[in-house]
């Protein structure tokens, strides 16, 4: 009996080759979101299973969502305006979140924090609105 429990005998599933991992392999996308910019125009990003919706916007490179805090829910430069059809796919609103919005003189019905927005399947299609700065 071979019991060699080594970390390339364990990754490998017990057959002793290690899969193969590519250097440029990206995480697959959840979701496909077009963000609208202050400017009107439209941008279209994706973002990976679990990221927010905060991070996949920064990442495209939109610095005009300034995500201060970086995503910790403290801040609300990271207020964006979604879809109206989109907000009953989206989570409750916590406590936290309801009041920062409140201090924001650009509040709207279906404002939401994008830090608390978690990217996945079921949010494939999104669209959001970068709100202006308050």
């Amino acid at each position: 009996m071979n019991y060699d429990q080594s970390p390339e005998r364990r990754r490998s599933g017990g057959d002793g080759r290690v899969p193969e991992t590519r250097p440029d392999a990206r995480p697959s996308t959840a979701a496909r979101i077009t963000v609208t910019l202050r400017d009107g125009s439209d941008r279209m990003i994706e973002a990976a299973e679990g990221v927010t919706i905060m991070e996949a916007i920064r990442a495209a490179g939109i610095d005009e969502l300034m995500a201060l805090c970086g995503g910790c829910c403290s801040c609300a430069t990271c207020h964006v305006f979604v879809a109206a059809r989109w907000t009953s796919a989206l989570p409750p609103m916590d406590g936290d979140e309801d009041d920062l919005l409140d201090a924001s003189a650009h509040r709207g019905e279906t404002s939401r924090l994008s830090c608390q927005l978690i990217a996945g399947p079921a949010l494939d299609g999104l669209r959001v609105t970068i709100a202006p700065d308050d």
